[in-house]
């Protein structure tokens, strides 16, 4: 067991409603192709956490229900930044109102601009839910410390995802189990923000050649990721001998700079960690979510 202030967190509750899908004129690929697609937003019955990022006839498609403070400037409304600021990765949700009353889901990821928290609900509860129920997070996990690595910084991950991650200690380092890397040179769409506990960065996608180069063109969403070279402490930027561990909460993307979207976990200096590699490190696996839910449940 890793060491950390778990104890100390304070849980409290949030709550929400599940957002309608995002409508958009005609945009422009990076390609010079003009495409009108489903967006961001929505009770999403086909796409779920551990299905890959990519082929999905949308742009920046997100998994499950999408929740939101709903009402005027709901993206920067006092009661949204907070839902977005607290609310982690592998916080626990109920819904509260409708047809779905008392059906229980689990936090998966955060969508920054449009400022979603992303759920996963079991498909039974997923048909019964609509958009005028009332939701409610249980929001702990902000403020969390691994005590053993005091230069590692933890980000939007709920003590449910620390436990189930499998993080380790050896020789000093933080053993932490990553799909992939991704190079500096390929992040995009985020960068600058100095708040990274209110959503994503992505990496950029028209390049397939680069992608298949670094095994990053099997991604799925809930995929956790190692960004080399990137600082999270103070918002993300590029900084050599750094580290960034995240997790991956949208899809692809058609437009110039964007592409899956990453979320932080983790940073700090590069020598501060040693990556495992392996398939199983999604959020979903982690989470018994998405694709990963045993059947019925």
């Amino acid at each position: 067991m890793i060491r950390s202030n778990i104890k100390q967190l304070v849980a409290f509750a949030l709550e929400a409603k599940p957002r309608y899908p995002r409508a958009s004129p005609w945009q422009v690929g990076h390609d010079g192709r003009p495409f009108m697609l489903p967006r961001t937003g929505g009770i999403t019955y086909s796409v779920k956490v551990g299905d890959s990022c990519y082929g999905w006839m949308a742009d920046h498609a997100e998994p499950g229900v999408t929740v939101q403070m709903i009402g005027n400037g709901a993206t920067k409304n006092e009661e949204n930044r907070a839902l977005n600021q607290y609310v982690c990765v592998g916080n626990d949700v109920v819904v509260l109102s409708g047809a779905a009353k008392g059906a229980r889901g689990v936090v998966t990821g955060k969508h920054g601009g449009v400022e979603h928290v992303i759920v996963d609900f079991p498909p039974r509860a997923l048909d019964k839910i609509s958009y005028a129920d009332r939701i409610r997070l249980r929001a702990v996990g902000q403020g969390l410390e691994l005590t053993g690595h005091p230069d590692v910084r933890v980000f939007n991950a709920a003590p449910k995802l620390i436990e189930a991650w499998g993080l380790r200690t050896s020789k000093g380092a933080l053993v932490v189990p990553v799909v992939a890397e991704v190079p500096a040179v390929l992040m995009g769409s985020g960068l600058g923000t100095t708040e990274p506990w209110h959503g994503d960065y992505d990496i950029q996608t028209s390049d397939p050649e680069l992608l298949a180069t670094h095994h990053l063109d099997k991604l799925r969403l809930g995929d956790i990721v190692a960004i080399c070279d990137y600082d999270s402490s103070w918002g993300w930027s590029y900084k050599p001998g750094r580290l960034m561990v995240g997790c991956v909460v949208h899809g692809d993307s058609f437009k110039s700079g964007h592409g899956p979207g990453v979320m932080s976990l983790l940073s700090g200096p590069v020598e501060a960690f040693t990556l495992k590699r392996t398939n199983s490190a999604n959020v979903g696996h982690y989470l018994k979510a998405g694709r990963y839910r045993r059947r019925g449940r």
